[in-house]
């Protein structure tokens, strides 16, 4: 499943933006302000972001480079062609303005999509490599087998390598690949998994941030 995260401080236009990407089949993620924004993107690494340009505090404009490694289509009422030209020079993907047409906006985000799918499906971090789309991991060139569930702990790990990622979030994510882990077996398989990656590297991977949760060990190069 595909996640959109919908920066939108008009509560209205976001609901039905909300309403129909949840129709089609996209998780959803809401931020009503650039400051929320940045807190949301230090828990979750979306696949697409529809950016508004007039949000209070952190304005959109001042937002997007603070965007990395994520397509971003900014939803905006401005529609002076200095003001695209500068946002897409500036690291937008595309432009809409409003109000807009539901159906063009869908296409628009099914053509980002697209185009980010092949890049998208293999992620790596220092000697990790993960296909998503096979879901086969390797460690220094050493394939290690997975479970459903062990995969769905890596990807996220890996999709926020220098973040630590709280129990509540790492559950409510691995629930899009696997509905079986619940919070008393979570420990079980992220040692399962700890033990795997050490037994092929002799290397920790995983580690428990006190408090909070788990993320991935600093790699050294």
């Amino acid at each position: 499943m595909k996640t959109i995260a919908i920066i939108e401080d008009d509560e209205h236009i976001g609901n039905i933006l909300a309403e129909t990407l949840t129709r089609e089949g996209y998780g959803v993620l809401r931020a009503y302000s650039g400051t929320e924004a940045l807190l949301l993107f230090q828990q979750w690494t979306p696949d697409l972001v529809l950016l508004d340009l007039m949000l209070s505090g952190l304005s959109g404009e001042e937002l997007l480079p603070k965007i990395k490694g994520i397509p971003v289509i900014v939803v905006s009422a401005k529609v002076g062609i200095d003001d695209r030209v500068n946002l897409l020079l500036g690291g937008a993907a595309d432009y809409v303005t409003k109000p807009f047409e539901m159906k063009e906006l869908l296409a628009r985000i099914t053509v980002q999509l697209r185009s980010g799918s092949d890049n998208s499906s293999v992620l790596t971090v220092g000697d990790l490599v993960l296909n998503t789309a096979s879901h086969e991991l390797s460690v220094q060139g050493n394939p290690v087998h997975l479970t459903k569930t062990e995969f769905a702990i890596i990807k996220i790990l890996m999709q926020n390598p220098t973040h630590a990622i709280a129990k509540s979030v790492l559950l409510d994510r691995i629930s899009l690949d696997t509905p079986d882990c619940m919070e008393s077996s979570l420990k079980v398989h992220i040692s399962n998994l700890r033990r795997k990656l050490r037994e092929v590297s002799e290397k920790e991977y995983i580690e428990a941030v006190w408090g909070i949760g788990f993320k991935l060990c600093e790699m050294k190069s």
